[in-house]
C-alpha cells in the first residue's frame, strides 16, 4: 500500500494563512480522495511558515474496477421494428459498447435504453497527478498575490514542489508565466540551522513516509501540534526559571506557532522603572505589538516581572544577541508608553472632552462629541425605566459623559487597543469614583463572542446606551447589515444589548426605549425613513431568535411560540419584556424535555387551531365576557366553561409572578375536560349550523387559547 507526500515550498507565509491552509487541506484532501474512491489508512497535514504538506498513507495502487449504469434514449427512439436506430448507435458509440450491450428497461416514464459499463480503475499515481494542482488552486485566503509574469495566485511565491509516491517522483509542474516549478524529492531545511551537503542542495526525501524525520533532522518541525506543544513547554520552563508564571494566551500561542519552524524560547529583560506603567500597557506592547510572552509574579494577579519571552526561529547559540535586540525594541516602546502616560496624566480626564469635537465618529453623524451627547440622552432614558438611587443615576450620567474621553489621549492614539482601559486608569487618577471608572472600561464589553459582560449597573447602562446609539444612528442612515457584511458590527451590538439585559436581569422595556431613541434621531433628521423603527424592531427580534436557539439551546418552534410568527402582539410583548421572553422560552424547553408539555399540547393546540376560525380577540381571559352559558346544549360545554372560570385566577397569578408552572399545572388539569368536549360521550360539533351556538363554542376554545397564550402561542409549536 503506497504512501503519498506532497510538499509545497514557499517564501515566508503570513501566520494566519499557515493555520488556515492546513485546516482547508484537512477538509479538501480527504473529500477529493473519497470522490475518487481512493481509500487510505491516514491523512496528516503539516504546515510551517515556509511549507504546506500532506502525507497520505495506505493508498491503493489503483482504483477498483467499477460498474456504472447509464440511461440512454427512450426505447421507442432507439429501436424501430426491432432494429437499432441512429440514436441507439450513437449512444452505444458514445459509451464505448456494442449494440448488443444495450438493454431496454421499464421506468416510471416509459421504456428506456440502458447500458451497464465496466470502468477499469485508474492508477493512483495518475489520479494524484491531477489532484495536486486542484488542492493548491482551491486554497483560499486574504491578499493572494501574483509573482513573476504569470497568473498563478498564492499568498507568497511558490519555490519548490515535492511529490513522492513511495520513492517515485510524480511528474507535476506548476506554471506561472515564465516561472516554472517542477516536482522532485528535494525539500528545504531551516534557513539558519541547517547546512545542506552542497551549496545548492536541500533535504532529499528518500521515501514519502520519511518526510517528518528528514525535516526534523534539518531542524524543521513540520508537525504543527508538536511545534505548539514545544513552544508552550519552553515558555513555561523559561518563566519558572525567572521565578514567575508565563501568561500564555491561546491566540498568541497559535500565532507564534505559525511564525517559526524550530522554536527556541529566549528570555529578555526590561528596566524595572517601566513597571510604573499600568500592566495592560506593558502587556499590550509586549503581546500585541511584539508577539512576546509576559511573565507574571502570580498566576492569579496581573502584576508583572520585568521579563518577557520571545520565540526565536534563529540559532540557540546566539540567544544572548537575539535577546539584546528584542530588549532594545521593547525598551523603546515602553519608553514611548511611559512618556504618553505621564503626559496624559497632566490634566484630568474631563479636560479631554472638548477635543472629541475634532474626531469624526461617522461622516454623516458628526463627531465623537456629538455621539457622547446622544449617548448621554439614551442613558437617561434607560435610567428613567430603572428603579435606581440618585447616586447611581449620577454615576451613570458621569460615566456616559466621560466614556469616550480617553480616545483623544496620547496613549490611546498610539495604542487603540487600550481604549476604555486607559479611560478607567485616567478616571481614577482624576478623582472619579470607582463606579464611574469601572463603567468607562465596561461600556465597551463584550468585545466579541464569549467575552465578559459588564458587571456593574453603571457599566451595563452606559454599554447599552452606547450600542443603542450606534444601532439607531447607522440604521437611520440606511446602512443596514446585509449577508455577511456588517462593518459597524450591528449584529454584535444587538446581541450584546440583549445579553446584558438578560444577564443583569434589567427590567428594560426595549420596545419603548427604541421608540424614544428613534424619535430623538428623527427629530434631528426629518428625512429619516419612516420604516426605521419597524426595521429596528425586526432586527432585534432576529437577534433574540438567534440567541435563544444558538446560545440558549431552545428549539426553533418553541422560540417561534414565544416570539410569535407575524403576530404583532407577541412581537411587542417580547420587546417590552426581554426577561419574560427568556424565562418563557427556557421554561418551554424544560417542560418539553421532561415531557410535561406533551400532557397539554394536543388539547391546547387543537383548541388554538379551531379558535382561529372565530373572532374572539387574543387577550380576553374572562369567560363571562365572551360566552353565553344559556346556549349550551351539552354538559361538556358547561364543564368546559366552569373549568375556564377556575383557570382565570391561576392564569393571572402566573402572569404576575412569572410562575408559569402554575399555569401549566392548571392547563394539565383542564385537559381531560377539553378532550371530553371534543371526543367524549357528551362531545359537541364545534362548527354547529346555528351561527350563534358555533360562535359560542369557538369563544370557549378562544378563551383556552388565550390562557395558554400567556405562556406561548401553541399554534406555532411542532409536536414532539
Amino acid at each position: 500500500m503506497p504512501n503519498f507526500l506532497l510538499e509545497l515550498g514557499t517564501e515566508e507565509l503570513p501566520a494566519s494563512f499557515v493555520a488556515s491552509s492546513a485546516q482547508q487541506w484537512q477538509r479538501l484532501v480527504p473529500a477529493t480522495l473519497a470522490e475518487e474512491s481512493l481509500t487510505n489508512d491516514s491523512i496528516n497535514v503539516y504546515a510551517t511558515p515556509r511549507r504546506l504538506a500532506v502525507l497520505v498513507k495506505g493508498l491503493p495502487v489503483q482504483q477498483l474496477d467499477r460498474e456504472e449504469e447509464v440511461k440512454g434514449p427512450p426505447a421507442s427512439s432507439a429501436f424501430k421494428d426491432g432494429k437499432p436506430t441512429k440514436a441507439a448507435e450513437g449512444f452505444a458509440k458514445k459509451q464505448g459498447v456494442e449494440i448488443d450491450a444495450l438493454e431496454v428497461r421499464a421506468t416510471d416514464k416509459g421504456d428506456f435504453v440502458f447500458v451497464l459499463k465496466k470502468i477499469p480503475g485508474r492508477m493512483t499515481a495518475d489520479i494524484l497527478t491531477e489532484l495536486v494542482p486542484q488542492w493548491i488552486n482551491k486554497l483560499e485566503g486574504k491578499r493572494f498575490m501574483r509573482w513573476a509574469d504569470g497568473d498563478l495566485k498564492f499568498p507568497r511565491p511558490i519555490r519548490s514542489l515535492v511529490a513522492l509516491l513511495d520513492d517515485t517522483v510524480l511528474p507535476i509542474t506548476l506554471v506561472s508565466g515564465s516561472d516554472t516549478v517542477k516536482s522532485d524529492r528535494i525539500s528545504q531545511g531551516h534557513r539558519v540551522l541547517y547546512t545542506p551537503p552542497t551549496p545548492l542542495g536541500g533535504v532529499s526525501i528518500p521515501q514519502a513516509e520519511d518526510y517528518v524525520e528528514c525535516l526534523r533532522a534539518a531542524c524543521v518541525e513540520v508537525d504543527r501540534t508538536q511545534r505548539k506543544n514545544q513552544i508552550k513547554a519552553q515558555v513555561e520552563a523559561a518563566a519558572t526559571k525567572q521565578g514567575g508564571y508565563a501568561d500564555i494566551t491561546e491566540d498568541l500561542l497559535e500565532e507564534v506557532t505559525d511564525l517559526v519552524e524550530w522554536p527556541n524560547a529566549v528570555v529578555g529583560k526590561f528596566d524595572e522603572e517601566f513597571l510604573i506603567l499600568p500592566p495592560e500597557v506593558i502587556t499590550t506592547i509586549i503581546v500585541t505589538n511584539q508577539r512576546y510572552f509576559p511573565i507574571l509574579k502570580s498566576p492569579d494577579y496581573p502584576e508583572l516581572l520585568p521579563y518577557f519571552i520571545t520565540i526565536s526561529n534563529g540559532d540557540p547559540a546566539k540567544a544572548a544577541i537575539i535577546a539584546a535586540g528584542n530588549e532594545r525594541v521593547v525598551r523603546a516602546r515602553l519608553a514611548d508608553g511611559q512618556f504618553f502616560y505621564k503626559a496624559d496624566l497632566v490634566k484630568p480626564l474631563e479636560d479631554y472632552l472638548p477635543k472629541l469635537a475634532t474626531v469624526t465618529f461617522q461622516e454623516d453623524l458628526g463627531t465623537v462629541r456629538a455621539k457622547v451627547d446622544r449617548l448621554c440622552k439614551i442613558a437617561s432614558l434607560i435610567v428613567n425605566q430603572l428603579q435606581i438611587t440618585e447616586e447611581e443615576q449620577a454615576d451613570v450620567a458621569r460615566a456616559a459623559l466621560l466614556c469616550k474621553a480617553d480616545l483623544v489621549t496620547q496613549m490611546v492614539y498610539e495604542l487603540p487597543e487600550m481604549q476604555g482601559i486607559m479611560g478607567q486608569k485616567y478616571a481614577l487618577a482624576s478623582g472619579e469614583s470607582e463606579q464611574v471608572a469601572t463603567a468607562i472600561f465596561e461600556h465597551y464589553l463584550p468585545k466579541g463572542a464569549g467575552d465578559n459582560l459588564p458587571q456593574t449597573l453603571t457599566g451595563q447602562v452606559v454599554a447599552i446606551a452606547d450600542k443603542l446609539d450606534t444601532l439607531v444612528s447607522i440604521f437611520g442612515l440606511g446602512m443596514l447589515p446585509t449577508g455577511s457584511s456588517d462593518p459597524f458590527a450591528l449584529r454584535r451590538a444587538a446581541n450584546a444589548i440583549t445579553n446584558i439585559i438578560w444577564a443583569a436581569q434589567l427590567p428594560v422595556n426595549l420596545h419603548k426605549l427604541l421608540a424614544e431613541v428613534v424619535a430623538e434621531f428623527t427629530a434631528a433628521r426629518p428625512q429619516t425613513s419612516a420604516d426605521l423603527l419597524d426595521q429596528l424592531y425586526e432586527f432585534f427580534l432576529q437577534r433574540i431568535r438567534t440567541l435563544l436557539q444558538e446560545e440558549k439551546n431552545v428549539d426553533y418552534d418553541l422560540v417561534n411560540a414565544v416570539l410569535g410568527e407575524n403576530d404583532p402582539e407577541y412581537t411587542e410583548r417580547a420587546l417590552r419584556d426581554l426577561l419574560d421572553a427568556l424565562e418563557r422560552a427556557l421554561f418551554l424547553q424544560q417542560i418539553r424535555n421532561n415531557q410535561t408539555l406533551d400532557l397539554i399540547y394536543e388539547t391546547v393546540n387543537r383548541s388554538t387551531r379551531l379558535a382561529a376560525q372565530g373572532d374572539l380577540d387574543k387577550i380576553e381571559l374572562e369567560p363571562k365576557a365572551a360566552v353565553k352559558p344559556d346556549l349550551f346544549q351539552k354538559s361538556s360545554e358547561q364543564a368546559f366553561y366552569d373549568a375556564v372560570v377556575q383557570l382565570v385566577p391561576q392564569t393571572l397569578l402566573s402572569k404576575q409572578t412569572r410562575n408559569y408552572q402554575q399555569l401549566v399545572d392548571s392547563l394539565t388539569e383542564i385537559a381531560p375536560t377539553v378532550s371530553n368536549f371534543f371526543d367524549g360521550p357528551e362531545s359537541v360539533l364545534v362548527m354547529d349550523s346555528d351561527p350563534e351556538i358555533k360562535q359560542n363554542r369557538l369563544n370557549l376554545l378562544g378563551l383556552l387559547r388565550n390562557h395558554a397564550r400567556v405562556l406561548a402561542d401553541f399554534g406555532a409549536m411542532v409536536k414532539s
